[in-house]
């Protein structure tokens, strides 16, 4: 299963060439996980994989990279006889309504919630889907995500309280 999905994101995630990444480094590798995650196969294998590593019966993430990462774990927990309950981060509050920053069946506060992430360079948009879970009540202490860049996330994480678990890191994509 681990090595069906990480064939899957070399051939449509995985691209070398001169990119300007979401935290404005440059790099000679981009993944883009989302041609994986928006596919009925490759959002299972990666949703059970991350459901080994949930220990809450609560995921999230930030819009739009963790969406389909939190309804697929929430589903296949389910069908594993286990429920979790997912939750969307927003960017930025609902304009209109409640004006909401998280979406989804919100848990009593104190609840614990693990964080969903496909790709982490810096780690900051993680950290951020976490303080806004916190400052909402939540206690978050795990980031689980797809693949680690090894570029500082998982030290920055380290510095607010958060471990990050990741199935793969950029070196299972290049040989540097």
């Amino acid at each position: 299963m681990k090595e069906e999905l990480l064939e899957l994101l070399k051939k449509y995630a995985y691209e070398e060439g001169n990119f300007t990444l979401s935290s404005g480094k440059r790099s000679k590798h981009y993944i883009n996980c989302k041609p994986v995650t928006l596919s009925g196969r490759g959002l299972t294998l990666a949703s059970l994989l991350m459901l080994k590593e949930v220990q809450t019966k609560v995921v999230a993430g930030l819009t739009l990279g963790a969406d389909p990462l939190v309804s697929g774990v929430s589903l296949v927990s389910a069908l594993d006889s286990r429920i979790i309950n997912g939750l969307i981060v927003r960017k930025e509050a609902k304009g209109h309504g409640t004006k909401a920053w998280i979406e989804g069946l919100l848990p009593p506060e104190g609840t614990k919630v693990t964080v969903l992430e496909d790709v982490v360079t810096t780690g900051d948009s993680a950290i951020s889907a976490a303080k806004r879970l916190r400052d909402a009540g939540y206690e978050v202490e795990r980031v689980i995500t797809i693949i680690d860049r090894n570029e500082g996330g998982k030290e920055s994480m380290k510095l607010v309280g958060l471990e990050l678990i990741s199935l793969y890191t950029l070196k299972d994509f290049s040989n540097e």
